[in-house]
Formats: structure tokens, C-alpha cells, sequence
């Protein structure tokens, strides 16, 4: 079983950026952000007011913690990369599996930038399940990304969808 989190990077609760919402090192992501001027609820990069204080992001670690899922996919945009490990934890076939996900989609295995590796979901799943989390960034461009690439998403990431389903 695998869950799905859909993200779009400007999808935000009340000001707040929903994938820095995790207790994966959010203090340091906290500190972070506030450092680049992201220090009160904002369109993008506002951390919130402490880890799962959004009611989206704690109801999607609540159903994380009721399954027993293999693996994880976030699919956020934009970039065409796939981010495989957090830190030093790197999940036993994690980075195999990222390689195949990057076969099936044409899209590169990539180090997380520093300033964005931390407080993700995927982050605290490999964290505190050590088994393999993804974001993949899907399509090009500047948020929000032109409904013209759907199309041409879904198909370049239907691939990893179905290995996801059956690995």
C-alpha cells in the first residue's frame, strides 16, 4: 500500500506551507525560513507556528501512523527531480527505487537543496520509519504551473505511480 500526498508548493493553509509542517528537524527548517524573511503566515515557506498545527498536515501524519505503508510519494512542483533520502538516513532501496522511478519518468535523482531538507512529509516518514519516501517534482515552470502541462504530468509520472503501486 502506498499513500499520495498531493502538494503544489503554493497550496497553503491559512498562510501556512503545508509540507513544512512535519517533526522532521522543523526547528531547523524554522530556522531557516525565518532567516529568509518567510517569518509570518506568507503565500510560500512559512513553517507555522510549530510542527502539525495545520489540521491538512496533522490529518495526513494521523493516517500515516493508522497504516503500515512501504513507501511514500509526495508529488510536488516543479523541477522534473526526484528526492529520495533525508539527512544521512537513506532507506534501504530508496535510491534503487528512486532510479527506477527516474527511468520510468525522464526525470533526474537529486539531492534536496539544504535550505528545503527539512520538515517535509517525506522527511518524517523516512525519519521515523527508515523505508523509502519520495518527492517528486513534477513539471517545469513557476508556480502555479499552467494547466496546458496536466497532460503531459500525468503521463510522465504515470510510471511512477504504477511501480510505486507494485513495488
Amino acid at each position: 500500500m502506498i499513500f499520495l500526498s498531493l502538494s503544489a508548493g503554493k497550496l497553503i493553509s491559512f498562510g501556512t506551507d503545508l509540507n513544512l509542517q512535519f517533526p522532521a528537524e522543523w526547528n531547523k527548517a524554522k530556522e531557516i525560513k525565518y532567516s529568509q524573511g518567510f517569518n509570518k503566515p506568507a503565500p510560500r515557506d512559512f513553517v507555522g507556528f510549530g510542527p502539525l498545527t495545520e489540521p491538512e498536515a496533522l490529518c495526513i501524519y494521523d493516517f500515516t501512523l493508522m497504516h503500515n505503508f512501504r513507501l511514500i510519494i509526495a508529488f510536488h512542483t516543479q523541477g522534473q527531480e526526484i528526492y529520495w533520502n533525508f539527512q544521512n538516513i537513506n532507506p534501504p532501496s530508496g535510491y534503487t527505487i528512486a532510479n527506477k522511478f527516474a527511468e520510468v519518468s525522464g526525470y533526474a535523482v537529486a539531492e534536496v537543496p539544504y535550505n528545503s531538507s527539512f520538515a517535509g512529509f517525506k522527511d518524517w516518514f523516512i525519519q521515523d520509519y527508515n523505508r523509502p519516501g519520495f518527492t517528486i517534482e513534477a513539471g517545469l515552470g513557476e508556480n502555479p504551473l499552467p494547466l496546458e502541462q496536466f497532460d503531459q504530468i500525468y503521463i510522465g509520472n504515470l510510471g511512477i505511480l504504477i511501480l510505486g503501486a507494485i513495488l
